[in-house]
């Protein structure tokens, strides 16, 4: 007997048969780094939470590969989920959910951070990092 269907699972289908671009192989979704399943994990969410519906998602998702592929992107897995982030934060500033000079911010603090960390090890975020 095949194992019982959770919801996240159950709300992957769903994802998956919405949004048909989405890098995968017989299993479902494929994911090169750990933040891009994070950025998909936080996708779900947000739609199962009702923050969007997928077609919302599906439509400002096309729209950035859109501008992606005239800004001549390359059509990889990486830049599909790079898309996806920018989607993500795009979202979340339209439903009013975040602040777009926040989450700024915390992306160059990350970036900061990242730089200084050597290669293997973990990123560490500080609070100078944000100055």
């Amino acid at each position: 007997m095949p194992p019982e269907t959770t919801i996240c699972d159950a709300a992957a289908l769903v994802a998956l048969e919405s949004i048909s671009d989405i890098p995968r192989d017989e299993d479902g979704p494929v994911f090169a780094a750990p933040w891009q399943a994070q950025a998909f994990a936080m996708a779900l969410t947000l739609q199962q939470r009702g923050i969007f519906t997928w077609v919302e998602w599906a439509d400002m998702l096309g729209a950035a590969r859109a501008l992606a592929a005239t800004e001549g992107a390359p059509d990889t897995g990486e830049t599909y989920y790079r898309d996806w982030l920018a989607t993500l934060e795009q979202m979340v500033t339209a439903k009013g959910l975040a602040d777009p000079a926040a989450l700024s911010r915390t992306r160059d603090a990350w970036g900061r951070a990242a730089e200084r960390t050597p290669h293997g090890a973990p990123i560490e975020l500080g609070v100078g990092d944000f100055c």
